[in-house]
């Protein structure tokens, strides 16, 4: 009897020791398993490398979750220490379990949170000298990255040789549309990405039909292409004559005398100019081509597929000059016609 009962006593030690050790972890278990407070799907930022502490007052603050003490508890538990954190954006549905919560906001091997979300990044009309400083601009209103830091990496000549460019043809590995990236993604990652998206763009087809209309490379169909769209942004169907118009001058080494080249050197001293004047032309700039012969050394904006798609396939024209009004162009091969069509 006295043997049974100090087996059973052991027993009961053993139990209560275990229930001592393993009550802790069944707390922290249950309240994993306990949900976010938020009422509505809500965007949630990690914009620094973060402590689990500060995390989970951010995650106060926002309305997510009301005990960051236990936040933290659980996340210590996961072993989630500061270096596990992924920066990037997040998106938390109502009644989110916290244990997800925090395995979303754990980086993965490829260097993302297992729920990071990505973001759309767009850029569109930049122009001018400062083009790529606009570029980085309207990046950095969607990516975590700041505008000085992506525009000292784009205006370094060391990063355009990298890719395979000078300085003034870097511009042309940019082509605007709207991408898919992570909010955290750095500056070398976005030129990366915009590399990939350039090299995507020239198909061998592609390089083809730039051969076949006599320009030498991408960059310089580029270049042709920001002069086209910067002579007539409205009307599309102009796009492929203006191109074409160009060409034919380039053929016949005839000076392309396009004001957008003269306007690029004049930088931000002619905003707001409605007359542009003679004077404006006689400019020395090596992008003047009323100065310069042939094509200027890079593009003078950035210019999106669908003008480049228009410029490798250009009209079956022959004209030589053009006139716009405001709206559209009155083309002729003649110089005589032009001068008529200017007193239109």
């Amino acid at each position: 009897m006295k043997r049974k009962y100090t087996i059973g006593l052991s027993i009961l030690i053993v139990l209560v020791i275990a229930a001592v050790l393993l009550l802790p972890k069944l707390k922290l278990y249950f309240a994993s398993e306990s949900f976010t407070v938020n009422t509505t799907k809500k965007e949630f930022f990690i914009d620094d490398q973060t402590s689990l502490k500060a995390l989970a007052q951010k995650l106060k603050n926002e309305g997510f979750i009301e005990d960051t003490g236990l936040f933290v508890e659980i996340g210590e538990y996961k072993k989630l220490s500061a270096e596990k954190i992924a920066l990037g954006k997040y998106i938390i549905e109502p009644g989110t379990k916290i244990k997800d919560l925090l395995n979303g906001f754990t980086i993965n091997r490829r260097g993302n949170g297992n729920a990071e979300v990505e973001v759309k990044v767009s850029f569109n009309n930049c122009k001018g000298m400062y083009q790529l400083d606009d570029l980085s601009g309207k990046v950095a209103q969607t990516l975590l990255v700041d505008s000085a830091s992506i525009s000292s990496y784009l205006n370094d000549p060391e990063i355009c040789t990298k890719y395979g460019f000078s300085k003034e043809q870097f511009p042309a590995m940019f082509i605007p549309n709207t991408y898919s990236m992570f909010y955290d993604t750095d500056e070398k990652e976005f030129v990366d990405r915009m590399a990939k998206e350039f090299k995507n763009f020239w198909t061998a087809e592609r390089k083809e039909k730039l051969e076949n209309i006599g320009l030498k490379s991408p960059s310089e169909l580029y270049t042709l292409a920001s002069m086209v769209y910067l002579e007539q942004s409205r009307l599309k169907e102009e796009w492929s004559d203006i191109s074409k118009l160009y060409l034919n001058r380039l053929d016949i080494n005839m000076p392309l005398q396009s004001d957008p080249t003269f306007v690029y050197c004049w930088g931000d001293a002619l905003k707001g100019v409605t007359r542009l004047l003679y004077e404006h032309r006689d400019i020395d700039c090596e992008y003047n081509t009323y100065k310069m012969q042939g094509l200027p050394p890079g593009p003078i904006c950035l210019v999106s597929h669908e003008v480049l798609k228009a410029v490798l396939n250009p009209s079956d024209v022959n004209y030589l000059y053009m006139y716009g009004d405001g709206t559209r162009h009155y083309f002729s091969r003649h110089y005589g016609t032009h001068l008529r069509n200017t007193r239109k």
